[in-house]
């Protein structure tokens, strides 16, 4: 058996008519090369084009009481199941009008009665050969389609294991617990979501970004690594020059994601807000933060996002240094800032919102064992001082 034979012998034909005799006659044809199927009306063949072993191929014919070849094959390319068998027409209706009809409605050939046994032949393997090349294309652009995707969550998880690793890396020298992390991450997210609808913020908040501003927000206080630990570390209030180097925690922060940028030879779009966010998170809508001073719209809109969110943070957690400011009363100090320490759109926001943070603080609140974990944690990193006698 030559290769052609094998490949045929894999295929079903499906062979539709009313007539017994024809039906006889068609199966003796095909059934040396095919494997054959019978349907004596149009319902029937519908079925078992629908059925779980389906046909690799039909042979219709037009004139056949109830439901014409006409509808079978309209119905049958109108279902996204059946849509891609290859219809063959097969009738004695040999009028231009006719076949140009069967074609129009997503038959692939037109064969008229009394039929030739070479030519049916040939056009049957012909058109066999066309779809088992389309069906291939069709599996292979499945595959890597699926293989596409599969690499994308593969670079989605990278960014995602890249930013974690280098905000817990900051968490560690830090009082702060990883849970604030993770609390920032989901107030920036709902403030972001929220402002999709505000005419203000709309053009620059579709999901890519809110997407990308939910990675990046772990990331705000990365340029704490490079704070030295007696001045990270104490509980305290700072002296004036302390404070001053304090200060420069975002630029540390945006100078290390830009010199990793500068290692790949190439700008990271995911971390661009990370840059922001890091760099921008400390200024204040009136001018009066830091490093830069920026006021109102200057200041990137993902870093106002980060300091309403910060700030709340900072204020309901506990740490072991201090204990948690209730929720109520940490609303009032935002709202308080509107206009001086923040952006008067993101606090209404917030305010509208200050339920869902409150959900959030709780879901990912400290526990005790968290804080005294960090207590320990920084202990250790301060030498027994510092944290410890906070």
């Amino acid at each position: 058996m030559d290769s052609t034979s094998a490949i045929d012998s894999r295929h079903t034909v499906l062979v539709v008519d009313d007539t017994p005799d024809n039906l006889t006659l068609m199966s003796g044809l095909l059934k040396d090369v095919y494997k054959v199927k019978i349907a004596n009306n149009g319902e029937k063949a519908i079925k078992i084009a629908e059925s779980s072993a389906p046909p690799d191929l039909i042979l219709l014919d037009i004139m056949m009481p109830g439901m014409d070849g006409y509808e079978v094959c309209e119905r049958l390319k109108a279902n996204p199941q059946t849509r891609d068998i290859p219809v063959i027409f097969l009738t004695a209706k040999a009028e231009m009008d006719d076949e140009k009809r069967g074609l129009d409605l997503g038959a692939v050939d037109y064969i008229t009665k009394p039929i030739s046994p070479p030519i049916v032949l040939a056009r049957v393997h012909t058109h066999l050969v066309v779809k088992a090349s389309a069906d291939f294309l069709k599996d292979k652009n499945a595959f890597l389609e699926a293989e596409v995707q599969r690499r994308t969550r593969e670079v989605q998880a990278i960014q995602d294991v890249t930013i974690m690793a280098m905000a817990s890396l900051a968490e560690t020298r830090d009082n702060e617990t990883g849970n604030h992390i993770r609390r920032t991450q989901f107030y920036v997210d709902a403030l972001a979501r929220h402002l999709q609808a505000h005419p203000r913020f709309a053009a620059q908040l579709d999901d890519h970004t809110v997407e990308m501003l939910f990675k990046s927000a772990p990331l705000h206080d990365i340029g704490k690594v490079g704070i030295p630990d007696r001045i990270l570390l104490k509980p305290g209030r700072f002296e004036p020059e302390e404070f001053e180097i304090m200060k420069t925690h975002p630029a540390l922060g945006r100078d290390a994601i830009l010199h990793a940028e500068r290692q790949l030879g190439m700008e990271v779009p995911f971390l661009a807000h990370a840059k922001d966010i890091a760099y921008g998170h400390q200024e204040k809508w009136d001018g009066s933060g830091y490093p830069q001073g920026l006021s109102g719209d200057a200041i990137p809109l993902s870093a106002r996002l980060m300091a309403v969110a910060d700030v709340y943070d900072a204020l309901i957690s506990r740490r072991v240094y201090k204990p948690a400011m209730p929720h109520d009363k940490a609303v009032q100090i935002i709202a308080d800032g509107s206009g001086t320490h923040f952006d008067p759109d993101i606090v209404e926001a917030f305010l509208q919102l200050q339920e869902r943070f409150n959900e959030i603080a709780q879901r990912f609140s400290d526990s005790d064992a968290d804080i005294a974990e960090k207590a320990e944690q920084l202990a250790r990193a301060s030498g027994g001082k510092g944290m410890a006698e906070g």
